[in-house]
């Protein structure tokens, strides 16, 4: 053996014996990385990278959907609720909105989001950590789910288990936490945690942990959304939704809410959904230029003099298809009802149900836009990656 292969060196320029070795060494080598590289490939047959919900092509928009619950906690929609809609404004959605309360669980909502994935569409979930309803006026923060410390870890057992549970879901969901974190009705916004010196930083670590966290659980499934109003409360700079953006690389969408009058007795002038919208829209796109933006909800109540919303909404339609704001790649009714106090006639419906003309105008406003309007859900393959 050792003649041949002293002949075969001899042939091949007379190589030493200790160059061969270093060739039999670099040959091991290549066939170890060989081996790394085959497993990898195994392992990624094994484990396919989840699908998340795709963006839909410029000028095309997803309609979706908040269907209204029975009580107003937003965690109790039935399939009933959106197929009503559906039937009411002519068109399909293609996500339903809904709250993941945790005063209520700390568990991934399977049950809501199974239906929802039977019947076509994506759940929508807003992470509501939060320690109960919401008080008709907020004056102090919530005592559990600060944001500190959900930052500081103490929910990350919640959390990763939650993502475990997404993940085995299998199928794209969307997900935002901080809902309109620029309102101090909710008790993520700033003035609750550390006001100006703190509470924006604090609102952008502790997201960023929620979905560092999530990732690393395995829930690439995820589509990440950043979520603003309109409005700006308390008005003052440091509140601004800009100082609450948590990132390129947590974000996937950014998601609006505007609303004309939300109650009957509203006695403020109504501001149309242009009115409000085009000064927010540059600063969102200077924000995250980017990013798709989704109309996450808007909204108008029925029986207020000063505004009817049949005529809200046919403006505000013909902004959002007509391509006013190009950037703009979804719209989501808030189709709820919910009393104010004890006269029922104070209640306030924003349900197209209830309001023939409305139902009128989104039949016909939904219809003439046509295949720009995606109603079933896209999806794209996308590889996890972890980002804090």
């Amino acid at each position: 053996m050792m003649c041949d292969l002293t002949g075969t060196l001899a042939v091949h320029g007379g190589k030493t014996g200790c160059t061969m070795l270093n060739q039999l060494i670099s040959v091991s080598r290549l066939s170890a990385l060989i081996g790394i590289a085959l497993t990898a490939v195994v392992w990624a047959a094994d484990n396919p990278p989840l699908p998340r919900i795709a963006t839909p092509t410029t000028g095309c928009f997803y309609h979706g959907v908040y269907p209204g619950g029975s009580s107003g906690e937003e965690d109790d929609i039935t399939i009933q609720d959106v197929r009503s809609y559906e039937k009411t404004v002519g068109c399909d959605v293609a996500w339903v909105y809904f709250s993941n309360n945790w005063y209520r669980q700390r568990t991934f909502p399977k049950e809501t989001a199974a239906w929802i994935r039977d019947a076509g569409k994506t759940p929508f979930i807003r992470l509501m950590l939060r320690s109960g309803v919401e008080p008709k006026k907020r004056r102090a923060g919530d005592a559990v789910y600060t944001l500190q410390a959900i930052s500081d870890g103490k929910f990350d057992d919640d959390l990763k288990a939650w993502a475990a549970d997404a993940a085995a879901f299998g199928t794209p969901l969307i997900v935002e936490y901080g809902t309109e974190c620029n309102g101090q009705w909710f008790a993520w916004n700033g003035k609750w945690n550390g006001g100006e010196a703190a509470g924006p930083k604090r609102f952008v670590a502790a997201y960023r942990h929620i979905v560092a966290t999530m990732r690393q659980a395995g829930a690439g499934n995820i589509t990440w959304v950043f979520h603003v109003d309109v409005c700006t409360n308390p008005d003052q700079p440091w509140n601004a939704l800009e100082n609450y953006y948590p990132g390129d690389e947590v974000i996937d969408w950014i998601g609006v809410s505007c609303y004309g009058p939300q109650k009957p007795l509203d006695e403020d002038d109504p501001q149309s959904f242009r009115a409000q919208f085009d000064p927010v829209y540059p600063r969102l796109i200077k924000l995250a230029p980017a990013k798709p933006i989704m109309v996450l909800e808007f909204g108008c109540a029925a029986g207020n003099p000063r505004q009817k919303p049949e005529a809200w909404a046919a403006a505000a339609l013909d902004d959002i298809l007509g391509g006013r704001w190009p950037k703009v790649a979804g719209v989501s009714w808030w189709n709820e009802r919910w009393p104010n106090d004890d006269n029922r006639k104070h209640d306030t419906t924003m349900r197209v149900q209830d309001t023939p003309a409305l139902a009128s105008v989104f039949h016909a406003k939904l219809a003439a836009a046509g295949d720009k309007i995606v109603t079933r859900p896209q999806t794209r393959p996308v590889a996890d990656t972890v980002q804090h």
